[in-house]
Order: C-alpha cells, then structure tokens, then sequence
C-alpha cells in the first residue's frame, strides 16, 4: 500500500512540475513578445526624431 500511496505521489510531483515548466516557458515567450514591442515603438519614435 504504501509503494502505490508513493508511486502516486512522485507521479503527481513530476506532472506538477512538468506543467509549471511550460507554463513558466510559455511566460517567458509572452514577455519577451512584449519587449519586442516596446522595442518596435522605441525605433519608431526615435525615426520619427
């Protein structure tokens, strides 16, 4: 009992943290789109200078 009680658990801590590294993953792609952004703004207004 206690082997299928521990097997669940690692199972789930693995899931867990599988999942977080593609959501941290997928947050580090929504703030670099960003950054871009502003970037593109910044050469724009600096064109425009």
């Amino acid at each position: 009992m206690r082997r299928i009680i521990f097997a669940t658990l690692m199972m789930l801590i693995l899931l867990g943290t599988n999942v977080a590294c593609n959501t941290v993953h997928g947050f580090g792609k929504d703030v670099e789109r960003a950054g871009e952004k502003t970037q593109d703004a910044a050469d724009a207004v600096k064109k425009k200078l």
